[in-house]
């Protein structure tokens, strides 16, 4: 039987290492694993959901976070991703910046309900939606001080298209980041509880392969 308040903790912070990973792709490839990325971004339109899994549409959709986060947390002498560490940390502090900022907190979540309505019409993943959010998180995350830097090939980093998806994921992390922080995640649980998250990481992959091979 599941820790649930280590599950809730685990899959939320797993949301912010997959858009970590999306965002990393996106920048050098030019590419990402469009089911978890219409996950992440599917999740900003998730207002009411009934749980933590429910915002992803399942444990199964941020496998990929999942797996990142053992990476990063496990302690053996495989190289770190910098990269991936750096998004989610720096999404962890903008977040807490958003905390405290109720006006623009007004602003975002306005400007989600109306993708919200336009992704009805076409898709979540949409061109037309995915530029909206862009947007959103250019009209406000973007103007403050602190600005996360995105490392990646220019060639991809000037399309629109792989920018405007950069930043509809970044919203996402955000909002990965909210929900961390309500079911009662802190930035100390990132070193004292790391064990228990790897624990609980594992056994969401192991349990999502074992339903796999079931005939």
């Amino acid at each position: 039987m599941k820790d649930i308040a280590t599950f809730n903790k685990t899959l939320s912070l797993a949301g912010i290492f997959q858009v970590a990973a999306l965002i990393k792709q996106l920048a050098k490839t030019g590419r990402c694993p469009e089911p978890y990325c219409t996950a992440s971004i599917e999740s900003l339109f998730k207002i009411d959901a009934q749980d933590v899994p429910d915002v992803y549409g399942g444990r199964d959709n941020v496998i990929l976070g999942l797996q990142e986060l053992v990476k990063l947390f496990t302690n053996n002498k495989t190289p770190k991703d910098s990269d991936i560490a750096r998004y989610v940390f720096s999404l962890l502090h903008l977040e807490r910046k958003l905390s405290r900022n109720p006006e623009m907190q007004a602003t975002i979540q306005a400007g989600i309900k109306r993708a919200q309505i336009q992704a009805q019409h076409f898709s979540s993943t949409h061109e037309n939606v995915i530029a909206n959010l862009a947007g959103i998180y250019t009209d406000t995350l973007s103007t403050y001080r602190f600005r996360i830097f995105i490392a990646g090939e220019p060639i991809y980093l000037n399309q629109n298209s792989v920018l405007y998806k950069i930043r509809s994921l970044l919203l996402a992390g955000i909002r990965s980041a909210l929900l961390w922080r309500q079911v009662g995640g802190k930035r100390w649980q990132l070193l004292l509880s790391r064990n228990s998250m790897i624990t609980m990481s594992n056994q969401c992959i192991q349990e999502r392969s074992l339903e796999n091979v079931q005939p």
